[in-house]
Parts: structure tokens; sequence; C-alpha cells
């Protein structure tokens, strides 16, 4: 059998799968709560309030700039549990791996998964691994599940939101989509912008405290515009948004505008979208500012009574309705 590839044989319960576990699974993400002989993992949890999230990643490629499906399945996770006002704690994941895949390929993805959950604090307790034929998947994808206990934030909701409340954003937005599409080099470009993939736990952390925390959501697929339509749905609000608050930088401002794209449908998976009390707005930067990837944090629009509509407002005073995304921009981002 080729010792460089998966074969069928790496799914079929015998020798090759076990050591497929021990040598790259098992290898990278070993800790005291992962027992890969057991079928359920025993794990502590001391709070009243448990947080549980379920996600699954099928980026292409499977390497980009600034990440991989590895660290972004666990980054991913971790966030969706932050943004809820949980502490995460544990992590459970599923590989599909496809027939063909570089076993070399798989090896770094794994060990990339393992740094950024040493990175975030959790532990990976539980994992299952399954081989699909060639040509009935991408490579890899990969299936978590989160864990976590509510930690400090007052709970959290589109309930809580308020006519006159403010829209902040952690940092530029748009990055993670655009450069994914010019890692697989589409339309004969190419770049050198990162990917905002990263833990968000430190920007979540940080407004802990805050009375006027209304809501908090990543911008992964569908965006910042996305995370909004939502918010006027759920909430019967309407939102402005300041077009030329909003951070961009240039490079995915240059391809949107070459390519037809708007920046504020394009994912992101490293930022933070909050609705805070009016009040407590400055005090939200000032805080975000001070993390590192937190520099360009922004105040970008404001909740208004009204039907519910997303409505962008040019530096000019012009006004537009954006409407809901209905095509994906770019396949297999997140």
């Amino acid at each position: 059998m080729d010792d460089t590839h998966i074969g069928l044989a790496h799914g079929n319960g015998g020798r090759y799968m076990r050591e497929l576990i021990d040598e790259i699974f098992a290898r990278h993400l070993a800790n005291p709560v992962l027992d890969v002989q057991a079928d359920a993992a025993l794990v502590e949890l001391s709070a009243s309030e448990i947080l549980v999230t379920t996600d699954g990643f099928t980026v292409q490629p499977l390497e980009f700039p600034g990440g991989d499906i590895g660290s972004l399945c666990i980054q991913g996770t971790v966030n969706d549990l932050a943004v809820s006002g949980g502490l995460p704690l544990y992590l459970t994941i599923n590989a599909f791996i496809e027939e063909g895949l570089e076993i070399s390929l798989l090896d770094r993805l794994v060990a990339s998964a393992a740094r950024a959950a040493v990175e975030a604090g959790v532990r990976i307790v539980a994992g299952d691994t399954k081989v699909v034929r060639r040509g009935e998947g991408g490579g890899l994808y990969l299936a978590t599940t989160g864990i976590g206990v509510r930690h400090g934030l007052a709970r959290l909701g589109m309930a809580r939101i308020r006519a006159g409340d403010r829209i902040l954003v952690s940092g530029p937005v748009g990055d993670h989509g655009i450069a994914v599409m010019l890692a697989r080099e589409q339309f004969g470009m190419r770049g050198d912008l990162c990917s905002d993939a990263a833990s968000v736990l430190p920007f979540t952390r940080a407004l802990a405290d805050l009375e006027g925390l209304r809501f908090m959501r990543d911008p992964t697929r569908g965006g910042l515009a996305t995370v909004c339509h939502e918010i006027c749905r759920g909430a019967q609000v309407r939102i402005t948004l300041l077009e030329h608050a909003i951070p961009v930088r240039d490079p995915v401002v240059s391809v949107c505008q070459m390519l037809g794209y708007d920046p504020l449908l394009l994912a992101c998976e490293g930022r933070v979208v909050a609705v805070v009390a009016k009040r407590d707005a400055s005090e939200v930067l000032a805080r975000w500012r001070a993390l590192p990837g937190g520099e360009q944090a922004a105040l970008v629009g404001r909740i208004e009574a009204g039907q519910p509509l997303l409505v962008i407002e040019t530096e000019l005073g012009g006004r537009r309705v954006l409407e809901e995304l209905e095509d994906e921009p770019l396949p297999r981002i997140c």
C-alpha cells in the first residue's frame, strides 16, 4: 500500500486506521482527557450553564495565507462559543478524509489544529475518522462540536437590542474571503493578503463586565451584512451602517472593485460584531483597540426603530438598502 497518501484501508478499522490515528491524530492532539481507545470522554464541568455548538469546515484550498482548515476548525468553534458569552473548554473533531490525500499534508493540518487548540486554551477530548472514495470529498472535511461554560457575560441575545444601540466591529472585514480566493489563483490573480482567522476570545472577554453589551456574533459566511440582516429580522429593527466608517483593507477594496464583490458580504474568521448601548460604545472601542489585532476596531452603525431593513449611509449622506445575500460569492471559504 502507498505509504504517502491516504487509502481506503485507512478507514477500515484495521492496522492502517490504527496507525493513522496513533501517528497523526493522537500524536498531535494528545492531552490527559483524550483516550483514543474509548468511545466517550469523561469531562468536568463546574458551571450550571453549559454552552454547546457544532460546525463543519470545507474550505478550499486546505491551506491558505494566514491559516488552514486545521486551525480554522478550532478557531471557528471557539469563536461560536465566545460570542455567545462562553468560555470554551472542550472540542471534538470528526475528520472525513478523501482517498489520495497526502499523509504529510494531513499531518500538517492536524498539527495546526493542535497548535490552535493550545492557543485557545481548549482540549480535544474525542474524535472520529472516516475515509471516503476518491472524488467524493474535497481532500478533507472537518466537523466539530464545542463545549463551554457561561463566563462573566450577561445573557446575550437579540431580544436585548434596543433602538439607539450602536454596532461595532473588532477589525477590517472581508480579509478571509479575499485571501482564500487569491490562494486559489482564480481569475489569474495573486496577492499576499492573509486571512483574519483567529480566536476572538480576547475580544469577547474584554467586554465581560459591560452591562450595556446586548449581542455578539462572528461574521463568517455572508459577512457583516448578513449578521446585520439577522439582527433586523430577529429584533425587528432597522440598521443603518456608516459606509465610510467600516474598516476594509485596500487590497480587499481593490479586488472587490475589479470582480464586483461587496466586502460587507465576505466572510471574516477572526472578527466580532457587537451591539452595545450607546453609552458603552466608546469604552468598547478603547478596549478593543488596546488588544493585538484590534487597532482598527470601529463603530460602524446604529440601531433604529422602523421597518426591518439594512440601510447603507454614504459619506455624502446618500442612503441605499442592501438586500440579503442570495448567491454564494466564494464557495467553500469556511
